[in-house]
């Protein structure tokens, strides 16, 4: 038996992280990679979407070349390239980690772990035993139970990502991140594009005046989003043609294409660690823990998706570093209610904090303040009018509690406005921040300046 100060089930953002942070510290470390190092978000998720998320970006801006003075543009778009590139990019990071962990003298088992009992895990027929256990095993992808959701034409994320062509037609069920992330790709590809939303606005989670405009924007580009609207079936036709059977304002409708993604979210990953040999508590909805990732099992902790407290890569990370402080007995300030996330469409949007609606719904009082992109000296001289910057504060102490964001660089104007809510901005602060000019960031300070 093999014995470590602690175990990692899973290399995703959160495992990997989270053993090089407790190898820094002086911990023996055993890592259990069950499929591929960095998981979900480097290999099916985060990185490759971005690849393709940045290949849609240029070529959107070539087929606007002549608002560039750029006259008798042409070009062709070999989806190979995209497809090497994409896959160039995973290999390297992937490189670059098992290295980092190699150096950290990490114990990287290449088998997927299942416990044996509290302390114990085994892998490929070894026990390997150690003082606390983290399991980081993330997601899958869900799928609605409707008849033909099984049908070998229905692509995953997964499945999307590993195509070599550009879908003629695409029909995704699903408006949220994943899905509205490949509508703006493969419309910009050329891919006639219908989208399914079950919700009454795309982007659930996201402030509902950044949702509408993302709405509009898509589809001037082409997409066509169809809310409040429930899929029912899934079939083929004679023609091999995927036909989806929805229903929206009481009526049953179709819409045919050449190819389907189901994007419906993604549930945590249980099955097959034996979670019953250590005691630990979960359900289909994942691993419940306390505010320090810890199971009801005193040593046993979950981090990231499996625990579905926020599925979020960077909040993975974040937990694990917590999962830490609390083995080591250590209190931290990491702040789990401010935590940014973006969408990498075109037009992006970044979110950060509470919407408008939540705050209604907590009876918070807030002042608003709003400004728009086209106002914005930067945005307009990268020809990126289209956009809007929302911030929230609290009335009674004017602290900054919400920041929504919709045009070029809102994921990193999201991030900014978290530095600002982590550092305890107020109205008043930021009043004394001087903004750099031309800069787009200088939309947060026009909002500012708009708080009715």
């Amino acid at each position: 038996m093999e014995k470590s100060d602690i175990i990692i089930i899973g290399a995703g953002p959160g495992g990997y992280e989270t053993a090089l942070a407790a190898a820094k510290s002086g911990k023996s470390v055993t890592l259990f990679n069950g499929d591929r190092l960095g998981g979900t978000c480097l290999n099916e998720g985060c990185i490759p979407t971005k690849c393709l998320c940045r290949n849609a970006e240029v070529v959107g801006t070539l087929r606007e070349a002549e608002t560039f003075g750029i006259d008798d543009f042409t070009f062709t778009l070999d989806y190979n390239q995209v497809v090497a590139r994409k896959t160039q990019v995973v290999d390297q990071l992937r490189e670059g980690i098992a290295t980092l962990l190699k150096s950290a003298k990490v114990n990287v088992v290449e088998a997927k772990a299942s416990f044996k009992d509290s302390h114990t895990v085994t892998a490929d027929g070894v026990d390997y035993e150690g003082d606390d256990i983290i399991i980081a095993t993330g997601s899958t992808s869900r799928s609605l139970p409707i008849e033909g959701h099984d049908l070998e034409c229905v692509k995953d994320s997964t499945d999307i990502l590993n195509i070599d062509y550009i879908p003629e037609s695409l029909t995704i069920i699903g408006g949220g991140v994943i899905g509205m992330e490949f509508a703006s790709i493969f419309a910009a590809f050329g891919s006639k594009v219908t989208v399914i939303e079950f919700m009454k606005q795309i982007l659930p989670p996201f402030d509902s005046d950044i949702a509408k405009r993302l709405k509009q924007a898509l589809s001037k580009r082409g997409v066509k989003i169809i809310t409040s609207a429930a899929a029912k079936k899934i079939e083929q036709n004679e023609d091999y043609e995927i036909v989806v059977t929805y229903e929206v304002k009481g009526k049953e409708e179709t819409v045919v294409s050449s190819d389907l993604l189901m994007a419906v979210g993604r549930a945590p990953r249980v099955s097959g660690l034996n979670l019953e040999a250590a005691g630990v508590e979960y359900s289909p909805k994942g691993i419940p823990v306390d505010d320090s990732m810890r199971t009801n099992v005193e040593h046993i902790y979950a981090i990231g998706d499996v625990n579905a407290r926020m599925m979020l890569a960077h909040v993975a990370t974040f937990q694990g570093y917590r999962a830490l402080n609390a083995i080591a007995g250590k209190a931290d300030d990491i702040r789990f209610d401010i935590v940014p996330s973006a969408v990498f469409t075109v037009p992006e949007c970044g979110m950060v904090g509470m919407t408008e609606e939540q705050c209604k719904a907590a009876g918070i009082a807030v002042e608003i303040g709003q400004s728009f992109f086209r106002a914005n000296g930067k945005a307009l001289t990268m020809a990126e009018p289209d956009g809007l910057c929302k911030l929230i504060f609290r009335k009674d102490d004017g602290c900054l509690i919400g920041a929504h964001i919709m045009g070029v660089e809102a994921a990193d104007l999201a991030q900014q406005c978290a530095d600002l809510m982590n550092a305890g901005a107020t109205r008043n602060s930021m009043e004394q921040i001087i903004f750099s000019h031309p800069s787009v960031s200088e939309v947060i300070m026009s909002a500012l300046h708009a708080v009715k």
